[in-house]
């Protein structure tokens, strides 16, 4: 070998030194760092409509561990997207208004929702009236934002195609009957996303406009199982995406039979 190529390899050796230790550093200072529940769908690729959901728990002990089953879940028409979360930005295609895909990455959870008074979770819960909408209208000042008409005024909603109450304005429609808040696109930024949900699904068969559609059973166990001071995250991903990130961002490792 050359002085030349030594000097060369030596270069690139100490360059890798000095840029392993940023990313460790990167992967544990993610905002989800204290996560200690984790709702993860894993879609089999970026265009599937279809998912599995699964739940898990991290203590000190045993890292994340299984929380429940799998169970199936329906998710945007059109698949998924990168949407705009917790995690960093990634390469591949990136979530837009009205593109009828599901946000992929990482997201913090908001406000449970449902038709009914009160329901049995620990999360900050919004009973829902004929006046409440989420704003789809890019251009809005408040945009991505459920707000209620009576304070906001009606010309605030109008255009919006979200209201809250679908069982008094979309024909008996059931599905946000019960469900929270996926934060994605918090800071509203425009064209990429907004009314992002997980709810209670039509059918198995039918899939959603960017949300995460479920069975009432399972959306009523996530809710009780769910603890704001664990900080749970919403982790969507499609099964390419989640081997190449597991490690980096540090989510749980899935048994070789259940390897998506």
């Amino acid at each position: 070998m050359t002085r030349s190529r030594q000097r060369i390899r030596r270069t690139l050796c100490a360059l890798a030194l000095l840029v392993l230790p940023v990313l460790a550093a990167d992967a544990a200072d993610a905002p989800w760092r204290n996560a200690r529940q984790m709702i993860l769908v894993i879609v089999p690729d970026w265009d599937a409509s279809h998912a599995t959901l699964r739940t898990f728990a991290r203590d000190a002990t045993q890292g994340w561990h299984s929380a429940g089953t799998d169970v199936p879940v329906v998710v945007g028409r059109a698949g998924a997207a990168w949407g705009l979360g917790l995690h960093p930005a990634q390469p591949g295609p990136q979530k837009r208004e009205g593109d009828g895909r599901s946000p992929a990455g990482v997201f913090a959870l908001g406000t449970a929702f449902g038709y009914a008074a009160s329901a049995r979770t620990a999360l900050r819960y919004a009973a829902l009236d004929a006046d409440d909408w989420c704003i789809d209208v890019d251009g809005s000042p408040l945009y991505n934002r459920i707000v209620n008409a009576r304070e906001v005024g009606a010309a605030a909603v109008a255009g919006s195609s979200e209201p809250m109450r679908r069982d008094l304005h979309a024909d008996g429609d059931q599905r946000y009957r019960l469900g929270f808040v996926i934060e994605s696109n918090p800071d509203a930024v425009a064209h990429r996303g907004s009314c992002i949900f997980a709810h209670v699904w039509k059918s198995a068969d039918s899939p959603t406009a960017g949300c995460t559609a479920m069975a009432e059973p399972v959306m009523r166990a996530l809710l009780a199982w769910l603890r704001p001071q664990d900080h749970p995250v919403f982790v969507l991903l499609p099964r390419q995406e989640y081997r190449r990130l597991r490690s980096a961002w540090h989510l749980p490792h899935i048994a070789a039979a259940n390897d998506p």
